[in-house]
């Protein structure tokens, strides 16, 4: 803002295109005239041109943060809406043991199975002749998690790196129809 013109002291009188001239540049550049009567556009300093990068670097990284946030979420949190509900699933670990339970949810790095079933293969004690061994198949039987030597409860988190991949189960599947049995005779 200019204050020249408001003192108390008289101004010397100005030609009329002059004033005009002055008024309209004060009105328009808010002062940012050269002196010379040609207008210039409002540059920012160097200070407010560090600030105006900075700023901008700062949304870029905000922005790439967020739709990264989002991919991820997308990405594991996509595969449990493809849980069945209603229905057991298979889920096989890169230890080759397989488990069939409800897979509850898939967050944080974990898998949550509830109501866990496993393979459990029976071995003979004593070793059969090795003509009787040919014609033996293993025993392969169906087993309730919670029963074992320590006593876990019915739930497991299972790291997601460590499961190669899932499936849900068909209701008249062998497994499913043998965990359908061993829930009616509770």
């Amino acid at each position: 803002m200019d204050f020249r013109s408001r003192s108390n002291q008289p101004q010397p009188a100005r030609p009329a295109g002059q004033a005009a001239r002055q008024s309209y540049e004060e009105n328009t550049n808010n002062g940012n005239s050269n002196g010379n009567g040609s207008m210039h556009m409002n540059t920012p300093r160097p200070d407010n041109k560090r600030l105006l990068m900075i700023a901008g670097v700062a949304l870029v990284v905000i922005v790439l943060l967020v739709f990264g946030l989002l991919f991820a979420k997308n990405k594991f949190m996509g595969v449990e809406n493809e849980i069945k509900k209603d229905k057991f699933q298979a889920v096989f670990l890169t230890n080759g043991q397989v488990y069939f339970c409800k897979l509850a949810q898939i967050e944080h790095g974990y898998a949550k199975c509830q109501n866990i079933y496993y393979l459990q293969v029976q071995q003979a004690v004593q070793p059969a002749d090795s003509k009787d061994k040919k014609d033996e198949q293993p025993q392969v039987s169906l087993t309730k998690l919670g029963n074992e030597l320590h006593g876990p409860e019915d739930s497991m988190y299972i790291a997601r790196d460590q499961i190669l991949f899932w499936e849900n189960l068909k209701d008249d599947g062998k497994v499913a129809q043998a965990i359908k049995e061993h829930q009616t005779k509770k």
